[in-house]
């Protein structure tokens, strides 16, 4: 391997799922090796604060790592911003990054599957991220590879380089001339149909996500992620404690898959799996609702909704 990846961690108000996290990945072997830096964000509210304080003692008592550096907000940012401004700090000194939030459980071995892939793709222009998390899709017995390439990328466990990060356009600048094209719309929609939903909804102001602006950017420059066949995480951010849903996430739960996976770079989309995984994200009549509740501002008499509005 190259260099390792630094890890940039995202942490809010959710002490139990941040310890959890952090043992996780102390776990992984090349954890001693890594570079960690940790942004937390301060409480939205006051009713949020001593979850805040209880997330930071846990930071401050952290090891384990080669490097530990913790950024603690004295405002609250939001997700989207802390992400934006995080990940930028690090890759514009790096050239590179594994980016995590509190809601995960990682793999003994993600961070070498990581750093293999950052390693692997670097130079194939036509990949915009990788990621850990593979959504439980039904894939061909006869596909012969671990991993596979889809229109969408993935905000759970997921790295990327300085020259894509870049590459990034955060304010939609081109969304009129999108909108307007049912081709482009199509294309877009390939990774689900709930990606143009959420893109509605952050260019009114119902939704401020770093996610679907990043997924909105590879689309736009024809780009791929790069998934695991089986996952290398899982995400438990979902119940009670979960800022944007508070459903029970059950669609989105993986097996832990803890073997290695080997990486190829001969890659090329693949129908069947496009097919099923478009599937998989597409909106139901029931999600399609809850987008419409969200954007007249229903959503919140129906804490169903909160199933299908999770980014």
């Amino acid at each position: 391997m190259k260099d390792l990846a630094p890890i940039a961690l995202f942490v809010y108000n959710r002490p139990k799922e941040t310890a959890g996290l952090l043992e996780s990945l102390k776990k992984n072997k090349l954890a001693k090796e890594s570079l960690l830096f940790i942004f937390s964000d301060a409480p939205k509210s006051p009713g949020q604060a001593e979850k805040v304080k209880e997330t930071r003692a846990i930071l401050n008592k952290l090891s384990g790592f080669k490097n530990i550096e913790i950024f603690e907000s004295r405002e609250n940012n939001g997700l989207a911003h802390s992400v934006i401004s995080g990940v930028s700090k690090i890759i514009d000194r790096y050239g590179k990054v594994i980016v995590l939030e509190d809601d995960l459980v990682l793999a003994n071995d993600f961070l070498e599957y990581m750093n293999e892939a950052l390693d692997l793709y670097e130079k194939n222009d036509s990949i915009w991220t990788v990621t850990g998390y593979g959504p439980p899709i039904e894939i061909d017995s006869n596909y012969k590879y671990d991993v596979y390439l889809s229109y969408r990328g993935c905000s759970w466990g997921w790295g990327t380089w300085k020259d894509r990060w870049e590459k990034h356009d955060w304010y939609l600048s081109d969304y009129h001339e999108f909108i307007s094209s049912p081709n482009l719309v199509e294309k877009f929609k390939k990774g689900g149909s709930d990606l143009l939903e959420m893109l509605k909804l952050q260019k009114i102001g119902k939704l401020d996500s770093w996610a679907i602006r990043s997924c909105y950017s590879q689309a736009r420059k024809n780009m791929y992620t790069v998934y695991p066949v089986k996952s290398k995480l899982q995400n438990i951010g979902f119940g009670e404690t979960s800022t944007h849903c508070t459903s029970s996430g059950s669609k989105y739960k993986t097996e832990l898959y803890e073997n290695k996976l080997n990486l190829t770079d001969d890659l090329n989309l693949n129908d069947s799996i496009t097919y099923e995984f478009k599937k998989y994200y597409d909106l139901d009549l029931i999600g399609k609702i809850g987008y419409f509740l969200k954007k007249h501002n229903l959503y919140k008499y129906f804490k169903w909704t909160k199933t299908y509005l999770r980014k």
